[in-house]
């Protein structure tokens, strides 16, 4: 893992995008990696542990190369951005890697074939991070986030999915409110499953189909009902992801 001005200066135009073919090449013989091959980026939120960054590859043979990226996307400032020539296990494991140093947050993009391609996978991978909670430490890659990314990618419709299907749900007091997103939340995890839910929650199951029946009232969607399950999962992602409270 490598980084350091000679690897910012190369690095900053192909995560930029729209690199010239003249420019990859020349960024590739400067960084010592192929025009074609197996890579991926990733963006961290907070400065990139010491540990992260050594010379050499990883145990599955990833090579990385540091430098920094202008924000987008909402971003408000530039990041730590890595290059990634990926090893056999692919994003996978450069992701579980960052986990093991206590990086994060940070979103990894999926992979692509060639170094002309980082600047798409740069902004992917921007979109993976914004999917991760205020606050959180996560390391994430966007091939797990795809309906939350679609949201952060429309900030405007998100607002909009949430008063529409929340609405009612957010005039209520906070812990009231925080009781019903947590038993949803739960039942969700649980597979839809009551019973279990109860037992994760600690109540009766009577109690968790009260909450849930109540929710349902609140927010005129049925759980039962696939389309109307969509609706109230996709606004519980803008709620988690929102800086306030549920």
């Amino acid at each position: 893992m490598r980084r350091g001005t000679r690897y910012g200066a190369l690095l900053g135009p192909l995560l930029a995008g729209g690199a010239t073919p003249a420019l990859v090449t020349r960024a590739a013989r400067g960084l010592g990696l192929p025009e074609r091959g197996r890579y991926a980026v990733v963006v961290l939120g907070t400065p990139v542990p010491d540990a992260a960054v050594a010379e050499g590859p990883d145990a599955d043979g990833s090579r990385w190369w540091w430098g920094a990226a202008e924000g987008s996307l909402g971003e408000a400032e530039s990041r730590e951005v890595a290059v990634v020539l990926l090893g056999p296990a692919g994003p996978a494991r450069a992701a579980a890697r960052l986990r093991e140093l206590g990086a994060g947050p940070g979103g990894v993009s999926p992979e692509v074939g060639s170094l002309a391609e980082v600047g798409a996978a740069r902004r992917l991978a921007g979109t993976a991070l914004l999917t991760c909670e205020p606050g959180s430490r996560e390391i994430v890659r966007l091939d797990e986030r795809l309906p939350a990314a679609l949201l952060v990618s429309r900030p405007e419709l998100s607002t909009r999915l949430l008063a529409e299907v929340f609405g009612p749900l957010l005039t209520l007091v906070p812990a009231e409110r925080s009781l019903l997103v947590e038993t949803l939340e739960t039942w969700l995890e649980c597979g839809g499953s009551v019973g279990r839910a109860a037992a994760r929650l600690g109540c009766h199951r009577n109690t968790v189909f009260n909450r849930l029946r109540r929710l349902e009232r609140l927010t005129a969607r049925s759980l039962s009902r696939p389309r109307e399950l969509v609706d109230l999962v996709l606004a519980l992602d803008v709620l988690r992801l929102s800086s306030a409270p549920p």
